[in-house]
């Protein structure tokens, strides 16, 4: 029976896709092959050997370290996608309050709770309603910086609204070329993009690459009638730098999902407490996602949207045994493998060979099940991380 740690409150959607009678589930596993969760910081987490994977409920893995676990030969999965509709929500949520006075004559009207008369109170709203104009999203141009899955379907929605939009993604995917509308103008860099926008959308992972890719330099080519929605990550933004130009009349509004201290109480800043995700909808999706990403993982040794490990499937168990193994990505080691099965006579009947960066992964069908001699050969074979025997569900 596999065991599953859990960490957090993972929806009950995701988690009855877990067959009772094949796994144990909960936060007291104490030799789990596998770990699901969603926010929990695992840096300083020690995890026991007997875990082969960990999946996050959600697109970032920010509380997870990757690198350490590669080097361990832990995959690493994740859900793209799976919230994205939540987060476009969220984005054209952000782009309407920075457009309208929503929230300005939301508060005005709360401060007229002592008013008694209906009259009155219409004659002042029709006087005051002047200082809550806004402009329409129509024929505005959206720029979006990562195209991604959320990227791709804000650009839809934008374009559904009017609006003229623009894109750049330096890692574009064939996947996500695909999936964007044909009307999205891709530009050929940041800078290039900034300049001609209105409003301003960010969906990239928070790497060092793209850690205040929007700072002074880069806010100073915008107009000072643009605003910036990020619902992405907050290292991406340099908060002084976006508050140094709402003083200075250099940027209109920012509206974001990372408040902190130096946004709190400016009258130019709309900051939401990460709440991107959290919807019913985007819980179970994410959940459900991770679920079935383990299981198939943990029986047939495939592996989807993982962020450290090659995607690699052989579909489902058809051999008497599948062997998977992880090793350092230099050449020799799948033959020196192969040359043990063969001085060992074990057939191999079917296999796939895949890398990524430092790693490679591995999933072979054989027609038996080699001896204990075998294996343990195989482990010791140079560059070997790990290692897995994986027999047909009974």
């Amino acid at each position: 029976m596999y065991q599953i740690r859990t960490f957090n409150k993972i929806s009950d959607k995701g988690l009855s896709l877990f067959p009772q009678e094949k796994y144990s589930v909960g936060e007291e596993a104490a030799a789990p092959e596998a770990v699901l969760l969603r926010s929990q910081k695992l840096h300083n987490e020690n995890l026991p050997d007997s875990v082969m994977a960990v999946a996050r409920a959600g697109a970032g893995v920010n509380n997870v370290p990757v690198d350490e676990y590669t080097k361990k030969g832990i995959v690493v999965f994740n859900t793209p996608g799976a919230n994205a509709n939540a987060v476009k929500e969220l984005v054209l949520t952000g782009m309407l309050l920075s457009s309208r006075g929503i929230l300005e004559g939301k508060d005005f009207v709360a401060t007229l709770g002592d008013m008694q008369d209906a009259g009155e109170m219409s004659k002042l709203l029709e006087a005051e309603k002047k200082r809550f104009a806004g402009s329409e999203l129509a024929g505005k141009t959206l720029g979006i910086v990562g195209l991604g899955a959320i990227g791709s379907m804000v650009a839809e929605a934008a374009l559904a609204l009017g609006m003229d939009v623009v894109g750049f993604d330096p890692a574009l995917s064939i996947a996500a070329a695909w999936r964007l509308p044909s009307e999205v103008r891709r530009m050929e860099s940041l800078q290039s993009l900034l300049g001609e926008v209105d409003y301003l959308s960010l969906h990239v992972p928070a790497i060092e690459a793209t850690k205040h890719m929007i700072n002074a330099e880069t806010l100073a080519l915008m107009k000072p009638t643009a605003a910036i929605m990020n619902f992405a990550r907050d290292a991406i933004v340099d908060a002084k730098a976006v508050v140094a130009a709402l003083d200075a009349g250099k940027l209109r509004k920012y509206v974001c999902d990372f408040p902190e201290p130096c946004l709190i109480g400016h009258e130019k800043v709309v900051a939401v407490p990460h709440i991107g995700a959290s919807t019913a909808e985007a819980e179970e999706n994410c959940a459900v996602m991770a679920v079935n990403q383990l299981r198939d993982f943990l029986e047939n040794g495939n592996i989807k949207n993982s962020v450290n490990f090659p995607q690699t499937s052989m579909g489902g168990m058809v051999s008497n045994c599948r062997i998977t193994f992880t090793n350092a990505n230099v050449s020799g080691v799948l033959g020196d493998v192969l040359s043990v099965f063969a001085e060992n006579d074990v057939n191999v009947i079917d296999m796939v060979n895949k890398s990524r960066n430092d790693v490679a992964y591995n999933i072979l069908d054989i027609d038996s099940c080699p001896s204990d001699t075998v294996i343990e050969a195989i482990k010791n074979v140079e560059h070997v991380i790990s290692l897995r025997v994986i027999l047909p569900a009974k």
